[in-house]
C-alpha cells in the first residue's frame, strides 16, 4: 500500500440572496455563503484534503477565482472533476473525516444527507465518510455568526505506483 494523507480547511462569510449548500446538500437558512462558486465550504475542505493527499495543489490552482468559468460553480461538480483527476492517477480513498465549525444553522438534521451525497459523489459506502458538527463556542468571526469554516482530512492509496 501507498498511503497519504491530506488535510483541507476552507472559511466562508454568510451572504444575502444565496442559497447555503453544504456537503452538495441544500440547507434551509435564510443567507448563503459569500463565494465565487456556490461557496460549500465543506467540500472546498474536501478537495483541497484529496488534492493535498496526491500532492496536486489545492482548489485555487484547479479552479481559480480568476476564471470567469467557475462563476456560481457547483461544488458537487468541482469534487467530481478532482476525484475523476484523481483515479485518472490511480487512487482510491480509504476514508474521509470532516468538521463544519458553525454557530448556524443546526447542522445535526442534514449531517445524513451530507455523508450520503458526497459517498455517491464519490463511489464511496457511506461508512467511508464521516462528518462532524460543532460551534466555536462563540468565539470569533464564527461564534458572531459572521460565516461557517469546514476542515477535512483524508486517507488515500495510490493503487498503482508510477
Amino acid at each position: 500500500m501507498n498511503l497519504r494523507i491530506g488535510q483541507g480547511i476552507d472559511f466562508h462569510c454568510f451572504a444575502e440572496g444565496r442559497p447555503l449548500i453544504l456537503g452538495g446538500v441544500r440547507i434551509p437558512h435564510d443567507k448563503g455563503l459569500s463565494g465565487h462558486s456556490d461557496a460549500d465550504v465543506l467540500i472546498h475542505a474536501i478537495i483541497d484534503a484529496l488534492l493535498g493527499a496526491s500532492s496536486m495543489g489545492d482548489i485555487g490552482r484547479h479552479f481559480p477565482d480568476t476564471d470567469l468559468q467557475w462563476k456560481d460553480a457547483d461544488s458537487a461538480s468541482l469534487l467530481t472533476i478532482v476525484w475523476q483527476l484523481l483515479g485518472r492517477e490511480q487512487y482510491e480513498i480509504i476514508n474521509l473525516d470532516a468538521t463544519v465549525v458553525a454557530e448556524v444553522p443546526r447542522l445535526l438534521p442534514h449531517i445524513e444527507d451530507m455523508r450520503l451525497r458526497l459517498a455517491t459523489i464519490l463511489g464511496l459506502e457511506v461508512g467511508q465518510v464521516n462528518i462532524k458538527a460543532t460551534t466555536s463556542e462563540k468565539m470569533g468571526a464564527l461564534g458572531r455568526k459572521e460565516g461557517i469554516m469546514a476542515s477535512a482530512v483524508c486517507l488515500l492509496n495510490k493503487v498503482r505506483l508510477s
